[in-house]
């Protein structure tokens, strides 16, 4: 779990410890690595929701689409509440990283490197607060389109100059997340998150699902790019608008197809990272 240096200066040392002995239990690390096991089904089910509509079959192929496909599955609900928990768990394991540092990577070099792998971990840990709260949302049968809420937030935003401007520093954000995580793909970087020795099928698949993740999100930063600068909202629709635009191209179904393909193998990917993960 986060078992954070020792030679970390902490200047509320009781609140510390106290943070650290919550986020070492062992109860807590079961669960938060069951954040990787949801993550993991989640991307299963977006990738098959966009086979079915590179066939014809429609859909909303996202999180939240995800999340309404399990929530209509006998035992969905139960499945919604134990992500729920799991995410949120998850998302305050890598706040406490963000706060006091992980000691899974003690060869950090540099004051700048160790900055990278706190502000990494806050990022992270917001996204699960999200699919935390989506999660809870649908296990409730309140859950709303993440879709629909994107374009929502993105016209309102669009009404004013300067919304305009932070809806487009935040589409670069985005992208350039993408583009890490196209890079982590690439460059096998993401072995360095992982306990032991890698099979050759681990490190294909971690290669294939970061470089498929990393598109998409790329794609959807560049998306509400095209929505901002062309004043179209609609535009931003998130990872399902990303995938049924691509769809939409020449060869668009063979795209898709390899596009959710991509999706799926990041989702067993994460089932690797639920065992392997070092926490």
């Amino acid at each position: 779990m986060s078992k954070l240096s020792a030679g970390a200066q902490r200047p509320q040392a009781g609140a510390t410890s106290t943070a650290e002995r919550i986020a070492q239990h062992s109860v807590f690390e079961r669960f938060a690595r069951a954040g990787f096991v949801m993550t993991g089904i989640v991307h299963l089910i977006v990738g098959y929701l966009a086979i079915r509509i590179a066939v014809g079959d429609g859909g909303t192929a996202d999180q939240s689409g995800a999340m309404a496909e399990l929530a209509a599955k006998p035992g969905g609900t139960i499945a919604l509440w134990v992500g729920a928990a799991a995410f949120a768990l998850m998302a305050l394991w890598r706040l406490v990283e963000a706060a006091l540092g992980s000691s899974s990577k003690p060869d950090a070099d540099s004051k700048k490197s160790e900055a990278f792998h706190r502000v990494k971990a806050f990022a992270l840990g917001v996204i699960y607060c999200g699919f935390a709260f989506s999660a809870y949302g649908f296990a409730r049968g309140s859950g709303k389109s993440s879709s629909s809420e994107s374009v929502g937030l993105t016209a309102r935003l669009m009404q004013h100059t300067a919304g305009t401007i932070a809806l487009i520093a935040a589409a670069l954000i985005i992208v350039a997340v993408g583009g890490y995580h196209i890079y982590k793909g690439g460059g096998q970087k993401f072995l360095d998150d992982l306990q032991g020795t890698p099979s050759a099928f681990v490190r294909r698949l971690g290669t294939i699902g970061y470089l498929a993740k990393g598109l998409a999100i790329a794609a959807i930063g560049v998306l509400v790019v095209l929505a901002a600068t062309r004043s179209e909202p609609d535009k931003a629709a998130g990872l399902d608008g990303a995938l049924k635009i691509l769809g939409a191209q020449p060869y668009g179904v063979i795209l898709l197809i390899v596009a959710a393909a991509g999706i799926i193998v990041y989702g067993l990917y994460a089932f690797v990272m639920a065992r392997y993960a070092k926490m």
